[in-house]
């Protein structure tokens, strides 16, 4: 966003004395010079990718894998099932050679992997299962940038009435084929591109076992070190045709108190009142502003909790392990159409079928995701070691932070305490230090990196630093 100043009143004194005070020592004197945040502008080249987006395409996704079938995670992976075209084992290795196909169609571009594991009994597991996570990586192109990582996912099992039945139908075109059709759409179009940091585009299994295949999947990146900045985990994005529904938005579901916190670090997000600061929430705040920048044709819906009442997620899967992971789900769910055998009764139909998907919807949602990812690949990264400067007792506010590779600017943001989404944002240049005429007891900060091209990374909290 651009640092548009109304100077107002005493516009000469303020030119000659604040102007020079902030050329010369990155200092902000007067909040009303500072910049509403509202719509940045749009990088041509991310705009022009999410318009590749094809609702035909994603709805072609989503009839093969209903084709399958039953995905449920216990279902058939014998290759005679695989072959005639049935269970989790067919619809996973038609998931994997589409990422082969787009990686042939960019020369190979993508790497396409595979995470099996073998699940041991548990309450929904009733023997020793496999279970295998598929997923494509675009590296990055630039060697300060590329460990960084941003993931989009969704999981391409399903499930009936009862999980332990593997042979009725269990469509799940909207839980989750929507969202497992959103990450491969993604991976389509971007892989078209290049990017400073790395994107990798993901479908899990063992989601309505208990978030078995994100979970391996997480603890993977944390035990190698991921550097896994944002998760964006799509699930039950179909945007159920009932006439309750608004195709205008989607929810997207952040934790609050981070689940890794340690107890320290608890009673100090307590004690400074950051309990709507976490990664994650930077994250969701962070989708939102893109939903502003880009014309995806639903705008994010910031829903302030981990997830639905007594319901889960894969994104909490990578909260666990401490990364920044958001839920995108459609705004009103129909519970005729999640986890039923197909039937119709009392006039009633039920089961997770392809006619109730609104293949639009779906495409919109999946344009909102592309922007996201291209967005967070193409800034820098955020600045490490955000320091809000507290040992001295004054109204002013200093912050300090690290540079950033590939930045050339920072941006300041602040809201009131009690504001949901930042207010104000202040551009900054290539400097480490800001200090700006407003009250650290009055307001919540951040620091972000800006490229060139107007690129920004997520936002940092400042730690107080005695």
């Amino acid at each position: 966003m651009r640092n548009n100043h109304s100077l107002g009143e005493g516009r000469a004194l303020v030119f000659t004395v604040a102007g020079l005070i902030l050329a010369c020592s990155s200092v902000l004197c007067c909040a009303q010079e500072a910049a509403a945040v509202g719509k940045a502008s749009p990088d041509p080249r991310i705009s022009e990718a999410i318009r590749q987006v094809s609702a035909d395409h994603i709805r072609q996704t989503i009839e093969k894998l209903v084709s399958f079938q039953n995905r449920s995670t216990l279902s058939a992976q014998d290759e005679e099932s695989i072959k005639a075209g049935k269970g989790i084992g067919a619809a996973r290795e038609w998931i994997r050679s589409e990422f082969e196909r787009d990686s042939k169609e960019c020369g190979g571009c993508l790497e396409v992997k595979t995470d099996s594991f073998e699940e041991q009994p548990a309450d929904r597991i009733p023997k020793p299962t496999q279970i295998t996570n598929v997923y494509a990586v675009l590296r990055g192109t630039d060697p300060q940038q590329a460990n960084r990582i941003v993931l989009v996912s969704g999981h391409y099992d399903s499930r009936n009435s009862d999980n332990f039945n593997t042979v009725d139908p269990a469509p799940g075109a909207n839980d989750d084929g929507s969202g497992t059709a959103v990450s491969l759409e993604c991976a389509r179009v971007l892989s078209k591109m290049k990017f400073p940091a790395t994107i990798v585009f993901l479908t899990v299994a063992g989601e309505e076992q208990g978030l078995n295949g994100s979970k391996h999947f997480a603890q993977m990146a944390q035990r190698e070190g991921w550097n896994l900045e944002a998760v964006l985990n799509n699930d039950i994005v179909g945007g159920d045709r009932s006439p309750q529904q608004d195709a205008s938005v989607v929810r997207v579901f952040s934790e609050g108190l981070p689940a890794a916190a340690s107890e320290a670090e608890i009673r100090r997000i307590r004690a400074l009142g950051g309990e709507s600061d976490s990664t994650s929430r930077e994250l969701a705040r962070f989708i939102a502003e893109v939903g502003r920048t880009y014309d995806a044709g639903v705008m994010p819906l910031l829903i302030f909790r981990l997830d639905r009442y007594l319901r889960g997620g894969d994104h909490y899967s990578f909260n666990q392990q401490g990364f920044a992971a958001v839920r995108l789900t459609e705004f009103r769910e129909d519970y005729n159409h999640q986890h039923q055998n197909v039937r119709a009764e009392g006039g009633i139909e039920y089961g997770d079928l392809p006619k109730f998907v609104d293949f639009e919807y779906v495409a919109r949602v999946a344009r909102l995701n592309a922007a996201a990812l291209a967005s967070l690949a193409s800034a820098p990264a955020p600045p490490a070691k955000v320091k809000m400067l507290t040992k001295d007792l004054q109204n002013d506010t200093t912050l300090i932070w690290e540079s950033s590779p590939g930045a050339a600017s920072y941006e300041v943001l602040w809201r009131a305490t009690n504001a949901p989404d930042w207010e104000h944002v202040h551009t900054f240049g290539n400097v480490t230090r800001a200090t700006l005429k407003l009250s650290k007891d009055n307001e919540i900060f951040a620091v972000r990196a800006v490229d060139s091209a107007g690129h920004r990374s997520l936002p940092v909290v400042p730690e107080p630093e005695r």
